[in-house]
């Protein structure tokens, strides 16, 4: 089992950059490595992506040293084991909105004592059996847990939310909070943007890592400045479309 690096440059308080990914095929994720990302995030809430296409895109993210972190479409016992199960750095989960939420990820992320996650060695985590003695402790200390604070709910329950231990990173969904604010999309909103960066210092304050997701150099470069240490820049189909717009009007004028 190896290190997780990416939980290490969080813990030193480094910035780390990755894509989401929606496409099944291998080499897209092996590019992003080759690019220079820290991690890409296997979106499994939004796209057509499940759990199969999930552990290979895991293992070509392995084969060029980039970190994978597997996001679930909710908060589920079942969807957080499997997303660790097959071998990813970490799980991301959305929609949490209070304490209690973030405790139950805790659960069903960590094994005993910390959790209660079903226990299997039978699998890619579990190097198929043979990952040796004290894996459950070595599963736990390396997993990185992301939990996605993306409403004014939970906004509003946020000084305790980060009381929860081993969450590794709140991240902060600009995109649902602007939906919950009655201004869907306006992620550059003034009310957006204010409720985001005082939520930055809460959870900075706390000891825990910030990330949020943008699609411009401009704006991740504003978020670091402001505090952000997990960048989640753009999405491989919207960086595809926007290559792909790029070349034709070059062209075409």
């Amino acid at each position: 089992m190896r290190e997780n690096q990416l939980k290490r440059k969080l813990q030193r308080g480094e910035t780390v950059l990755g894509p989401f990914i929606n496409c099944p095929y291998p080499a897209l994720i092996e590019i992003c490595g080759h690019a220079g990302f820290d991690f890409a995030v296997i979106d499994l809430e939004h796209g057509p992506l499940h759990i199969l296409a999930a552990e290979d895109l895991c293992r070509a993210a392995d084969s060029v040293g980039l970190a994978p972190i597997v996001r679930v479409s909710k908060n589920d016992p079942s969807q957080i084991q499997r997303a660790l199960d097959i071998g990813s750095a970490g799980v991301q989960v959305p929609q949490i909105e209070t304490q209690a939420d973030a405790a139950t990820v805790i659960q069903s992320a960590k094994y005993h004592p910390v959790g209660t996650r079903g226990l299997s060695f039978g699998t890619r985590a579990g190097a198929y059996t043979s990952a040796g003695t004290n894996i459950t402790d070595r599963l736990n200390a390396e997993s990185l847990i992301i939990v996605h604070v993306e409403g004014q709910t939970g906004i509003e329950n946020l000084a305790e939310i980060v009381t929860v231990p081993h969450v590794d990173v709140i991240f902060l969904g600009p995109y649902d909070l602007s939906q919950s604010l009655g201004i869907p999309g306006q992620v550059e909103d003034p009310r957006v943007v204010k409720l985001m960066t005082r939520a930055v210092t809460t959870i900075r304050d706390a000891g825990k890592a910030v990330g949020t997701f943008t699609t411009t150099p401009e704006s991740a470069k504003q978020w670091i400045e402001v505090g952000v240490q997990y960048i989640g820049l753009g999405m491989d189909v919207s960086i595809f479309f926007k290559a792909c717009q790029s070349l034709v009007k070059a062209v075409r004028g």
